[in-house]
């Protein structure tokens, strides 16, 4: 048997991997031999380079604007097949803005209805490649978010349709699996990881005493989508060093 986390030979697609846990997670995938896609809503690299941590070696970008519902759907006819996605798309509004119907919509249609337009978009090809599609949700998904009522039930529909898409597509060769990070320094948590008093605090309650890594979540991913687990599906794993605990 050979290295199961050897992906020489596949094509992945992270989805928001331009940035903080998805450029992670691709860079994962580049590192196990895959052929590595990622997005971002950035019209090249270049700009991702000036304003944020972010690592384009290697990896292959594409613009892509998920408030456009058919966006998916021509990236998906522009790469073809592929065998591992990885949906790690995310919006938050913070000062309460998720109250306001505005707010509310931009949250949902990218953290829910760009999620299942992805998976549309792309479930030929992952079943024609017996692949595996990885919904990045978050810990917020299992409890109340005073702050973000959208985020928070986004995330849970994600969890969810984890699930849904799991039952359904196993006749097509798919494997839908989830992974909920916890506190990851990334732009969307920096009004957290960057408050001292906030961070102290998170950390304390954190059993592993750290905060995660992009790092930490491409194991979990790479898991995922390799032959260790080739009888999981349906599953999101928590990866949070115990704070749900």
């Amino acid at each position: 048997m050979g290295d199961p986390l050897d992906f020489s030979g596949k094509r992945a697609l992270v989805i928001g991997g331009s940035s903080g846990i998805g450029n992670g997670i691709a860079h994962g995938f580049r590192q196990g031999g895959a052929e590595v896609h990622v997005t971002g809503t950035r019209p090249d690299e270049g700009d991702y380079l000036e304003a944020e941590d972010s690592d384009f070696t290697g990896l292959s970008y594409h613009q892509l604007d998920l408030q456009d519902r058919e966006a998916a759907n021509w990236l998906s006819a522009q790469l073809g097949a592929i065998d591992i996605l990885v949906l790690c798309q995310g919006a938050v509004r913070y000062g309460r803005q998720e109250f306001e119907r505005e707010g509310w919509d931009t949250v949902i249609d990218i953290n829910l209805n760009s999620v299942m337009d992805c998976a549309r978009a792309f479930h030929p090809g992952l079943s024609e490649n017996s692949g595996a599609l990885i919904i990045i949700s978050s810990t917020g998904a299992f409890h109340a978010m005073i702050g973000n009522p959208a985020y928070g039930a986004s995330k849970a529909a994600a969890v969810s349709l984890v699930g849904s898409l799991a039952q359904a597509w196993a006749r097509d060769g798919i494997r839908v699996n989830g992974i909920a990070p916890g506190f990851v320094p990334t732009k969307m948590t920096k009004v957290t990881t960057e408050n001292e008093k906030r961070r102290e605090g998170v950390i304390s309650s954190v059993p592993l005493r750290r905060f995660g890594t992009p790092e930490d979540m491409a194991g979990a991913a790479m898991f995922l989508a390799s032959p260790l687990s080739s009888y999981i599906t349906g599953q999101t794993i928590i990866v949070d060093g115990g704070l749900s605990l």
